[in-house]
């Protein structure tokens, strides 16, 4: 009896292990099942993501309508190019200045073999301070240029295409008004001369008030007269509304 018992309890011991096994095994299997969704919900998410692809511009850029195509490198307009500033060089004196051509422009050297990167010959200077034949600026025509002292406006200057500068090629610069109403000098001086007394040259300048002073004090007993002479053959006396002599 006694061995029949220690049998009995040993094969109830077997059959609990292989109980506790399969339950395991069940466990695990569950367990893994929501992780093994995940990974395919996440699969076929990141398959059937749409795909953007880069589209590539086409446009084409501005500058490339002022660069002449297989012309000479060191004769591109400076928008057509990229140069690295010399900070050796001395103010007012010619220095060389290494550059590269922008994204599709194309230029050749001396023996007309392409290339990118080339050397210029420039004045080492800023643009503002170019000559004024250099750069083309805006006119104002709001301004009074008969007047002391001679008053200024702001103006946009633009460098001249065939010039090489440092610095920006566009800024402001203060000018002197310099526009014309079409009065002549020679037109007004002798006016003065001949009928000043009369008041003929305020007149002509459109100064009314002047001229009917003039006219009716006989040129100031001819001392106005006199005085007036001197003072538009000299430039200082003007047309009324402020602009220059042609």
């Amino acid at each position: 009896r006694t061995l029949r018992g220690l049998c009995g309890a040993a094969l109830f011991l077997s059959q609990l292990s292989v109980l506790s096994g399969r339950a395991g095994s069940l466990m695990t299997t569950k367990l893994s099942q929501p992780q093994s969704t995940l990974a395919k919900s996440l699969t076929s998410t990141s398959t059937n993501a749409p795909y953007f692809k880069a589209v590539e511009s086409t446009e084409i850029p501005p500058y490339l309508t002022n660069c002449p195509s297989n012309g000479l490198c060191s004769r591109l307009p400076p928008d057509c190019m990229t140069c690295n500033t010399n900070y050796s060089c001395v103010y007012g004196k010619t220095a060389t200045f290494d550059c590269k051509v922008k994204p599709h422009v194309h230029c050749v050297d001396e023996n007309n073999h392409e290339q990118e990167n080339f050397t210029i010959n420039m004045t080492c200077q800023f643009c503002w301070q170019l000559a004024t034949s250099d750069y083309v600026c805006t006119n104002s025509t709001n301004c009074m240029t008969v007047s002391c002292p001679r008053q200024r406006y702001n103006a946009t200057c633009t460098v001249r295409d065939h010039i090489h500068c440092l610095g920006n090629r566009v800024f402001p610069k203060m000018l002197y008004c310099n526009w014309t109403g079409g009065y002549k000098w020679s037109t007004a001086l002798a006016l003065s001369i001949t009928l000043g007394g009369f008041g003929a040259d305020r007149f002509y300048l459109g100064q009314w008030r002047e001229g009917l002073g003039k006219l009716f004090s006989f040129g100031g007993l001819g001392i106005w007269t006199l005085i007036d002479v001197l003072l538009i053959g000299v430039g200082y006396v003007g047309p009324a509304d402020g602009s220059l002599y042609i």
